[in-house]
């Protein structure tokens, strides 16, 4: 399991809503990026601007709090496993995220090209293997259950994520090794698993490396 808090920084200040976009634009071109968090007097998470949003205002005078529609409310909990970073990541086209404890208090941010190391080095995205998608009551399931049903099944669990919660259910994905998977089905379904879906891995892991290059291509621009 990685643990995404060694990846945490805190070299870039935040900017605040009281700033201007001038010193707005200034702090963009000194970090390189194209997103900067925004963390207001009590160090509580407001979101993130978008270079691109305000790189066409005419009047750099004005402060961000004019334009509060442009703040985005992106960010991602302390709490958040590597994938579902990544995926944020992914589904925001953007380079760096702030980070929030659950008190909305900021802690610092990621930057996007240490969590495409993880990805290009996990056996999730290279090893050969069987993606089972299960789900469960969110209260109900657990990884060190999933785990152990694996394992009693002469399998590997390579990686597993949750994918999406709806309804207070969990959906679950798994990276499997190749074996028997329909022991393993059984074995899920025994615990109280539903089984949403078996594929071999090859489209799915085409559509990850498919994101994988399409973000280290957006980091080159």
């Amino acid at each position: 399991m990685v643990d995404t808090s060694i990846y945490m920084l805190n070299e870039i200040r935040p900017v605040q809503p009281e700033d201007d976009l001038k010193t707005i634009m200034k702090r963009f071109k000194k970090t390189g990026f194209s997103v900067l968090p925004v963390v207001n007097a009590e160090n509580k998470v407001c979101g993130t601007v978008f270079r691109e949003d305000i790189e066409f205002l005419e009047d750099r005078s004005q402060k961000l709090e004019s334009y509060r529609h442009l703040i985005r409310m992106l960010y991602v909990d302390v709490s958040m496993g590597w994938f579902e970073v990544f995926q944020f990541f992914a589904n925001n086209k953007c380079d760096l995220i702030p980070i929030a404890d659950r008190e909305m208090h900021y802690l610092g941010y990621y930057e996007l090209i240490d969590f495409l190391d993880i990805l290009t080095n996990t056996p999730f995205l290279h090893e050969d293997g069987v993606i089972l998608t299960i789900s469960k009551g969110v209260k109900d399931y657990s990884f060190t259950e999933i785990t152990q049903i694996v394992e009693a099944n002469n399998a590997t669990l390579f990686g597993a994520f949750v994918s999406k919660i709806d309804e207070d259910i969990a959906s679950i994905v798994l990276k499997l090794s190749v074996h028997d998977i329909n022991n393993t089905k059984l074995s899920f379904r025994r615990y109280g698993y539903q089984i949403v879906n078996e594929k071999e891995d090859d489209k799915y892991i085409d559509n990850l490396k498919e994101r994988s290059d399409y973000l280290e291509k957006y980091l080159n621009i």
